[in-house]
């Protein structure tokens, strides 16, 4: 039950394609939203079925390879004062969703939530993984996303006054991505090849040092830096596969400035 002095309503958006494995827990963990909005990109599976089930509002919206784009769709439809931002692998946990029903009747304009990390049966609590905090939960008219992957919340500092600040939740959002290195790899080759195209709309070119030396420095720093191995197998699995994705960025990012 909601404090009194808190009537602000929440929408919750939630992408997905083809997650029939997965999205019923995200959707699950949802339920003290008032509204929730899934924007599928034309899941062929029962994805929108299950979301139906969950009571959530379903909108099918092409990705056209920009994640930005598509969590602004949702941001649109969205009714509610406040709208959090969760993926279709993410679970809000019952202390994180009692927080926010507290918290956002605050001053701010938007919350950094942190995020626990779990892959192959195993919590990453060092690398990159280890100390992950994103800007997921805003007032509607506070921001919009940028970026087409690896997007991010840009607040709107108009929108947002004079007085409004940022504030951070102390409880963690779970989250449950890669569940197989194939997965992984998969993904890694569809957003890096969708990040070299970013950078080479904005201008930004690569030569062959930085091809080679950004992954092998990205490994030193998650791995050793960031005390990655401590993290085990899966921690050294993740350094290597996030290394692999910097090189393949970058290698896209040469190929497709010499091809112009």
């Amino acid at each position: 039950m909601r404090p009194w002095y808190n009537l602000f309503m929440i929408s919750a958006v939630v992408l997905s394609q083809n997650d029939v494995q997965k999205i019923g827990q995200t959707l699950g963990s949802l339920v003290f939203c008032d509204e929730v909005i899934v924007i599928d990109d034309n899941s062929i599976d029962k994805t929108p079925d299950i979301a139906k089930k969950f009571g959530a509002k379903i909108f099918s919206h092409s990705l056209n390879n920009d994640f930005a784009q598509q969590r602004n769709f949702g941001l649109v439809k969205a009714k509610g004062d406040w709208v959090l931002f969760v993926d279709s692998d993410e679970i809000v946990p019952l202390d994180l969703a009692k927080e926010i029903i507290e918290k956002i009747a605050m001053n701010v304009s938007g919350f950094y939530i942190k995020r626990r990390d779990f892959m192959w049966g195993r919590e990453l609590k060092y690398g990159e993984m280890g100390n992950v905090r994103l800007l997921r939960l805003a007032k509607k008219t506070a921001g919009k996303w940028v970026r087409p992957v690896h997007e991010v919340w840009s607040p709107d500092a108009k929108a947002m006054g004079d007085k409004d600040t940022l504030g951070e939740l102390v409880h963690p959002l779970e989250h449950y991505p890669h569940q197989d290195v194939a997965q992984f790899i998969e993904e890694i080759n569809r957003y890096s090849t969708i990040n070299a195209k970013h950078f080479y709309d904005t201008g930004i070119r690569t030569n062959i040092f930085q091809i080679v030396a950004y992954p092998v420095a990205k490994f030193f720093v998650n791995y050793v830096w960031r005390l990655g191995f401590l993290d085990g197998t899966p921690g050294a699995i993740v350094a290597f596969l996030m290394s692999l994705h910097s090189f393949l960025t970058r290698g896209k990012l040469y190929l497709l400035a010499r091809k112009k």
